[in-house]
């Protein structure tokens, strides 16, 4: 990866709840850390439970379809934030990240400081489709362009500082794959706004493409042009919720120039045409 990614805070908040956070198949193109303060809750990841402790730290990537879920009182603080990295590769692209490390005295300091410099941050509704939305992150936004440049670094300082604890343990998703299935992936990842093809991959791999074909199913679980499309629709969701962007220019945006099969597969990965998608998020 080239140089540190840029990230974005969202929101920030402190949350005293009681057997009233419980939201299912939560699929944001945002992330979130919590510090637990108090209580349990759980949340579960791709099958697997995660119970939320006092004094630990826990990371949701994007794009991670999750359930939340608690029985009584839970404490905690929240923060929501995204990188900017559309079309460059992601970190979390390229590494695949802990869900859950123990805090230390300096993350709970980390978390209050920047609550305290971000003190209008929080959500005014816990219902994730009612925050994930274009009118909301404007005014996100608006409150990152308005803070004074110190407290911006800061703020940015903070991120990097949080993220790293659980990067220090991180594993690069490329480290056990093929070489050429690593070059592959660097190339879609960097180049998702080009019309990339297969063969186009195979010159990348030096592979035949029926060879290429096979690897990438063995190694990714999918073929080429299916996570081609899937990185593609990641982008376009974001685009959708944190732009006013048409359709039509984000489909462009990303090369695909026929709009029938791009809301086709953005429907495929999603469920929902881009305009139900961005409609559903902006009510």
């Amino acid at each position: 990866m080239h140089g540190k990614p840029d990230l974005i805070l969202l929101n920030v908040g402190h949350s005293e709840l009681n057997a009233d956070w419980n939201w299912k198949e939560i699929y944001s193109p945002f992330a979130r850390i919590y510090y637990v303060e108090s209580g349990e809750a759980r949340t579960r990841i791709g099958g697997e439970i995660y119970s939320l402790q006092p004094g630990h730290l826990y990371l949701t990537p994007p794009f991670t379809l999750h359930d939340d879920e608690c029985d009584s009182y839970f404490s905690l603080y929240y923060i929501h934030f995204f990188e900017k990295a559309l079309y460059k590769e992601s970190i979390f692209d390229i590494y695949e990240f802990p869900i859950e490390i123990k805090a230390g005295v300096l993350d709970s300091f980390l978390t209050e400081r920047l609550l305290y410099i971000n003190p209008d941050r929080h959500l005014r509704h816990y219902d994730p489709k009612l925050y994930d939305n274009p009118p909301t992150f404007s005014q996100y936004i608006a409150d990152n362009n308005r803070m004074p440049m110190y407290y911006s670094i800061e703020t940015q300082g903070i991120l990097y500082q949080l993220l790293s604890k659980f990067l220090e343990t991180a594993t690069v998703k490329t480290s056990n794959r093929d070489i050429r299935i690593s070059k592959s992936l660097q190339y879609i990842h960097e180049n998702i706004d080009k019309d990339i093809s297969v063969s186009n991959l195979s010159d990348i791999a030096c592979l035949s493409e029926d060879h290429l074909i096979r690897l990438f199913r063995n190694e990714m679980g999918y073929t080429p042009l299916k996570y081609v499309n899937l990185k593609k629709i990641e982008k376009a969701q974001l685009l959708l919720l944190t732009t006013d962007t048409s359709i039509r220019e984000i489909a462009f945006e990303l090369s695909i120039d026929n709009i029938s099969y791009f809301n086709r597969i953005f429907k495929q990965y999603t469920g929902k045409t881009p305009g139900e998608y961005r409609s559903e998020y902006n009510r």
